[in-house]
């Protein structure tokens, strides 16, 4: 690994952080994904990649939970301009489409709409199938796989890959919602969808998630009859427990006992209070401040689980450069809590 002056100004070489570290050196291995097509509300989060990068030099690399902390090998790979192009044709197609749904439209009206939904599903299967490729590459080679997003809907060919290994993880899904729907919008892999797919790979033991303030009927009813696989921490439940008196430390006690020993952590940025992150796609009134969820990683760490991949998605500047700064701050989070546990 070459030096690096953690107290020197940052260096934009290309790599996340400005660490000079390569794929072949790194343990922690980014994949960005620069997809949004399927995007229900704002769009902009397929730039988040390339912003949450270019912020990410602005941090300072001093950690209090871990020693040298800017020693850690991470290495984003280059971001795809194929996808980015890609997600950009079907941008504008996918936001009228959408609109059309939202004006009461049937779709059996439109086979121009019906053609958009079947290369949109297309598109996503090849982007899955791309990023479980890379994911499995780097398991073989002893990496930690993570995904920047994107939308929400990009880390289930990662998830896929994790699945392979045929042994049991849990996920720890922070998030201002529940992403249980069944082809939200017809998108078989809507940001909506992510994890009502996911729960089809056998090796998912539990998903628990923290956050949940903006959820459907047909959700909780899934939640409700999952027979405890998922376990949800709502919003509302969280304040309404902190409002009686019980600390946060208490409820991550209560959140981590629900994971088993290998956990997968998926971060969407709305998880965050819209203060923090108000151009990301669907932000939710509510949620958390970036050191409450940092808490909770690290907590996690501390409990000796085994962080074995994850997920940073919804990041997207809009007009000014707030979100990727947050979202640069709250991956330096997930990278260090990761490496925290690879270390012990």
């Amino acid at each position: 690994m070459a030096t690096f002056d953690p107290d020197g100004v940052g260096i934009a070489n290309g790599n996340i952080f400005g660490f000079p570290v390569g794929e072949q050196e790194a343990d922690i291995v980014i994949i960005p994904v620069p997809w949004d097509a399927t995007a229900s509300y704002g769009k902009g989060t397929s730039r988040g990649p390339a912003q949450v990068l270019e912020a990410s030099t602005q941090l300072d690399f001093y950690h209090p939970q871990l020693k040298d902390a800017f020693t850690t090998k991470v290495f984003m790979l280059p971001i795809a301009d194929e996808a980015l192009q890609v997600n950009d044709n079907f941008e504008l197609q996918t936001a009228a489409y959408i609109r059309f749904l939202e004006e009461g439209g049937r779709l059996e009206d439109r086979p121009d709409f019906v053609a958009l939904l079947a290369a949109v599903n297309e598109a996503q299967s090849a982007i899955q199938a791309q990023v479980k490729a890379k994911a499995l590459e780097l398991i073989k080679r002893g990496k930690i796989p993570a995904v920047l997003g994107g939308e929400h809907s990009v880390p289930l060919g990662l998830l896929e890959a994790l699945n392979e290994k045929n042994e049991q993880f849990g996920i720890l899904h922070l998030d201002a919602h529940a992403d249980l729907r069944n082809a939200y919008e017809g998108f078989e892999q809507s940001h909506a969808s992510i994890f009502y797919n996911a729960l089809k790979l056998k090796n998912i033991a539990s998903l628990v998630q923290v956050g949940i303030r903006d959820v459907a009927a047909a959700e909780v009813k899934l939640i409700k009859e999952s027979d405890g696989r998922i376990k949800t921490f709502f919003d509302w439940d969280l304040k309404e427990g902190q409002y009686k008196g019980q600390s946060w430390a208490q409820q991550v006690n209560e959140i981590i006992d629900c994971l088993p020993q290998k956990v997968y952590i998926s971060y969407d940025i709305d998880a965050l209070h819209p203060s923090l992150c108000p151009n990301t796609g669907t932000p939710v009134a509510g949620g958390f401040q970036l050191e409450e969820l940092s808490f909770l990683l690290f907590e996690l760490v501390r409990s000796g689980r085994e962080i074995i991949g994850f997920d940073l998605c919804e990041v997207a500047n809009g007009g000014n450069d707030w979100n990727a700064n947050v979202g640069a701050r709250a991956l330096w989070s997930l990278v260090v809590a990761t490496e925290k546990a690879r270390r012990g």
